[in-house]
Order: C-alpha cells, then sequence, then structure tokens
C-alpha cells in the first residue's frame, strides 16, 4: 500500500489571504488626538458618531471630518463606505475633526460648552494663521480674552512680566506692522487682561466669538475659480450668508454677493458652475474651475451648506410647528382657563350679592340683637332691682313678723291678765253680793223696827252704812261697760285682722307675678333648670304660722 503525503506549503498555498476586518484611525481635534478601531464596513457616519460619542458632543450638525489628498483637502462623506472613499491609503488614517459651518449668531446657536470651546480654538487658530483678517486693535482685545479664558483672573503678585512670553497671542503680520518689542505687547495686552477680573473660561471664549463673529472674513471656505475661459482668477467664497467673489488680492471686499435666500438654483456641469438668481431679471453667472477635484470639493461645500440650510430650516420649521402646537395649547387651556374665570366671575359676583344680602340681613338682625339685649339688660336691671325691693319687703316683713309675734305675745298676755282681773272681777263682785245679801238679811228687822227707810245707792241698790268694811267696789254697770270694751276691741282686732288677710292676698298674688316675670326674664341668660331662677319666700317654721299669720297682717295693714 502506498500512502500520499502532502506538502503542508501545498496547502498554505492554496489558501487565500485573509482579508483584516478592521482598520486603525486617528482622529484629531483642536485640543486632542484620538485613534480608533473601525470596522471594515464602516461608513462615514459610523466612524462620525462614534468621535462625537467619544467627546460628548450632541450639535454634530457644525462640524465634519476632513482629511487631505494630493495638495487638497476633502471631507468624508457620511453615506459612503470610510475606505471607499478618497482616504489616505496609510494606517492609521488621519482625519481632521472641524467645524464645517459656522453659525451667524454664535451666542444663540451654541449651546453645548464643548462646541463653544471647539469652535473657540479653531477660530483663534484662523486668526493666528491669517486665514481670517483681524485689526490690530481687535486683535490685543481678543488675545485679552484668550489669557483670560487660559489664565484666569490677573493677579499682578502672580503674572509677572515675561509671562506671556511663551504664548502666541497675535498674528505675525500684526507683529511686523508695527515697530513694537513683545514687552510692549505685552503690556498692552495685559491692560485689557486686568479689565476682565470675574470672568469665567466659557465666557470669555464666548466674548472672544462674539467680536469674532463680526470679522469679515470669519467662517468663508474659499475656492479657486476663473470667470471665463480667458482665465480671469477669482475667489468663490462660501460661508453662513451665501456665496461671494472676490479678488485674488481682497478677500475682505466681495465683488458679487448671492445671499442664500437670494438663489434659485445651483448647476453644476464639468468645469462649469452656473447661479441662478431667484430673481429672474437678475443676470445668471457663470464661472469655471480648472481642478476637477476642487469642483468636486466646491459642489460638495455648496451642497452640504445647501443641506445644512434645509436642515435648519427644517429644525426650524419642526421648532415652529412645536411652537404652534404649544402656543394653541396654551391658547386652548388659557381660553378653558378664561372661561372657567368668567363662569368664577360670576358665581363669585352671585355669591357676593348673595353674600352682601346675607350681611346687610346679619346687620339688621345684629341690629335687633342689640336692641333686644340692651332691653334686657334693662329689664334685667328692672328685675335686679324689682328683686332687690322684694328681697328688702322680706327682710322687713321678717323683722315686722318678729315685732308682731312678740306683740302677739304681749297681747296674750294682757289679755290672760285682763281675763284674770274678770275673774276676779266677777269673785270679788259675787262675793259682794253675797255679803251684801248676808247684811241685809241680819239688819232688815231692825230698820223696820225704826220704820226708816233703807239708803238707796245711785244704781238702785240698797246700802247700810253702818257696814263699812264690807263696802263693794264693783256695780253692775261697771261690768257692763267692762265686757263691752272688751267686746268692742275683740270686734276691732277681728276687723283688723280681715283686712289684714285681703292685703296679705293681694301681696301674695304681686309676689307671685313678679317671680312669673323674673323666670321668664331670666331663662333668656341662664339654664332652665338653674335654681337660681326660682325666688322662696323665707320658710316660717309651723310652730310660728300664727305668728306669722299675723305678721304678714300687720305687714300689710302697715302698707
Amino acid at each position: 500500500m502506498f500512502s500520499v503525503v502532502r506538502d503542508p506549503r501545498m496547502s498554505i498555498l492554496g489558501l487565500k489571504k485573509k482579508q483584516p476586518k478592521t482598520f486603525k484611525v486617528k482622529v484629531i481635534t483642536m485640543d486632542a488626538e484620538v485613534e480608533f478601531s473601525c470596522e471594515v464596513k464602516w461608513k462615514g457616519k459610523d466612524l462620525f458618531d462614534l468621535v462625537c460619542r467619544t467627546i460628548g458632543l450632541r450639535e454634530t450638525w457644525f462640524f465634519g471630518l476632513r482629511y487631505t489628498v494630493k495638495d487638497t483637502y476633502a471631507w468624508l462623506k457620511m453615506e459612503k463606505r470610510v475606505l471607499d472613499q478618497e482616504v489616505p491609503k496609510e494606517f492609521p488614517i488621519t482625519f481632521h475633526f472641524l467645524a464645517k459651518f459656522f453659525p451667524e449668531k454664535v451666542e444663540e446657536e451654541l449651546v453645548q460648552e464643548i462646541t463653544q470651546h471647539l469652535f473657540f480654538l479653531q477660530v483663534k487658530k484662523q486668526i493666528l494663521d491669517e486665514e481670517i483678517f483681524c485689526s490690530p486693535e481687535a486683535a490685543v482685545l481678543l488675545a485679552s480674552y484668550a489669557i483670560q479664558a487660559k489664565y484666569g483672573d490677573y493677579d499682578p503678585n502672580f503674572h509677572k512680566p515675561g509671562f506671556l512670553a511663551q504664548d502666541e497671542l497675535m498674528p505675525k503680520r500684526v507683529l511686523m506692522q508695527y515697530q513694537m518689542t513683545p514687552d510692549m505687547w505685552e503690556e498692552k495686552i495685559t491692560a485689557w487682561y486686568a479689565e476682565h477680573r470675574g470672568i469665567a473660561r466659557d465666557e470669555a471664549e464666548m466674548d472672544y466669538l462674539k467680536i469674532a463673529q463680526d470679522l469679515d472674513m470669519y467662517g468663508v471656505s474659499y475656492f479657486s475659480i476663473t470667470q471665463n475661459k480667458r482665465d480671469t482668477e477669482l475667489l468663490l467664497g462660501v460661508d453662513a450668508q451665501g456665496l461671494h467673489i472676490y479678488n485674488p488680492n481682497n478677500k475682505l471686499n466681495p465683488n458679487k454677493s448671492f445671499p442664500w435666500s437670494g438663489i434659485r438654483n445651483i448647476s453644476y456641469s464639468e468645469k462649469e458652475f452656473t447661479i441662478k438668481p431667484l430673481d429672474k431679471k437678475k443676470e445668471v453667472f457663470k464661472f469655471y474651475s480648472s481642478q476637477l477635484r476642487v469642483n468636486k470639493l466646491m459642489e460638495r461645500q455648496i451642497l452640504s451648506r445647501e443641506k445644512q440650510m434645509r436642515e435648519e430650516a427644517e429644525r426650524a420649521k419642526e421648532d415652529m410647528e412645536r411652537r404652534l402646537f404649544q402656543l394653541q395649547d396654551e391658547a386652548r387651556l388659557a381660553n378653558e382657563a378664561l372661561l372657567r374665570s368668567e363662569e368664577t366671575a360670576d358665581l363669585l359676583a352671585e355669591k357676593a350679592q348673595i353674600a352682601e344680602e346675607e350681611a346687610k340681613l346679619l346687620a339688621h338682625k345684629a341690629a335687633e340683637a342689640e336692641q333686644e339685649r340692651q332691653r334686657l339688660e334693662v329689664t334685667a336691671l328692672k328685675t335686679k332691682e324689682e328683686k332687690r325691693l322684694i328681697e328688702q319687703k322680706m327682710r322687713e316683713a321678717e323683722q315686722l313678723t318678729v315685732k308682731l309675734v312678740e306683740q302677739s305675745e304681749r297681747r296674750l298676755k294682757e289679755a290672760d291678765h285682763l281675763k284674770q282681773d274678770l275673774n276676779e272681777a266677777k269673785d270679788a263682785e259675787r262675793r259682794a253680793k253675797q255679803k251684801l245679801l248676808e247684811i241685809t238679811k241680819t239688819t232688815y228687822p231692825i230698820m223696820a223696827a225704826y220704820s226708816s227707810p233703807p239708803l238707796t245707792l245711785e244704781g238702785g241698790g240698797d246700802l247700810n252704812l253702818d257696814a263699812g268694811p264690807c263696802r263693794t267696789d264693783f256695780k253692775d254697770s261697771d261690768m257692763k261697760r267692762l265686757s263691752m270694751e272688751i267686746e268692742r276691741e275683740r270686734l276691732e282686732y277681728m276687723e283688723k285682722s280681715k283686712n289684714l288677710q285681703e292685703q296679705l292676698k293681694e301681696l301674695k298674688s304681686e309676689i307671685e307675678s313678679l317671680k312669673l316675670e323674673e323666670q321668664q326674664q331670666s331663662s333668656l341668660f341662664a339654664p332652665r333648670n338653674d335654681p337660681r331662677l326660682y325666688f322662696e319666700p323665707p320658710y316660717v317654721p309651723h310652730s310660728n304660722r300664727n305668728s306669722a299669720y299675723l305678721a304678714q297682717m300687720a305687714y300689710s295693714e302697715e302698707v
């Protein structure tokens, strides 16, 4: 058997050489250099987005990636693969991340601090490289803002003379224009620099850009052209305002200008460019470029500018539409709020009217309540005074009761004495009569013997003159008179008792009416169960009721 031995070199030669999947690029910004490893299939937009994400840039529409090829520069196209464009074939491929379009008003259009800083560095470099013309006075002022952004506030103890020797601050053309030493330039710049105390770095950079944006060559890209085939050399300037035609020796003052708003169309055919104004009465401007690469660059620059303007117009339109919708919503909300306010105003007016009427009613009720309060106060004062008078009368009645009790007891004692005297008088009368009868019986025979009539008393009785010790002190007429006097006093006493009882009833009814009125008045100031509302006459014990009765009768008689 034979075995086949394969040569490994034959296997290696039979395989195709593998293509690399990535390539290296170097991106140079105005203040840094960054290297990336890119995939072969990446387009220009993939690389551009990676750079923007790396440096933290969001305002991407101002910038682009520029590369150099055959003594000219070109901008990396976003829609094509990186390796399919005319980029340098050396690795890593070098790109410059630069501002491609310049805003007309930096303070309004530049929002991010990183965007502002990149613009500041690029414009400053263009001024120092004399790509942007700057007068000596403006150059000194711009240099002072650049120093403020770099070093901060001026400190004479720290910033000694010569501290700006290593800084490039002025264009060489300006330095050569005047016969001044570096120390003299530093003194002028420092004088302005000292005036910027308190300005932060971002503010100083913005002040720098606000001055630079007013310079004539700010944001202008120049291309060499000819107006006719006789090779009359001119310069085409492209900036944010439009297209400008310059003489090669004067980049400040254009011969012709075509604002973007006045251009109807720009056409390109091989080496010929045609600018058609919006006003059809104006002349169509044609120019030529001998270099095809420059033509393509100009075409891309012009188209890019038109694309940027369209994008800006679309963004402005979107902002306006968004603002319009916002304003419509605000107007709708304001209208609804207005309607609610009107309804609320009407409701408040109605409530105010009701409140006013209620206030008037309450004021009227308050006046009535005040009058009622005053009346009740007067009534309370009257009731209080009447109560005081009643209490005073009751105290006087009590005193009179005690007095009448004493008088009653004295009268009872006198009556007892009178009864005792009456009984004694009756007993004496009886004894006198008895004794008189006895004497009469004893002396009658003797008197008869003498035939002399007996002595007659004035009252018709007979009396013996010899009966001296048995003489009577009372007669029937005296007894009758005494009895009649006692009876008369008893009748008078009964009559007075009757009158006193009637007056006592009247006083009792008056007291009851006063008590009832006091209870009605007191119910307005105290609860119904308040015991202070009820006036009770002073308590008279049962044993002294007769005396109290007599006292009330006597009091009524005195009243």
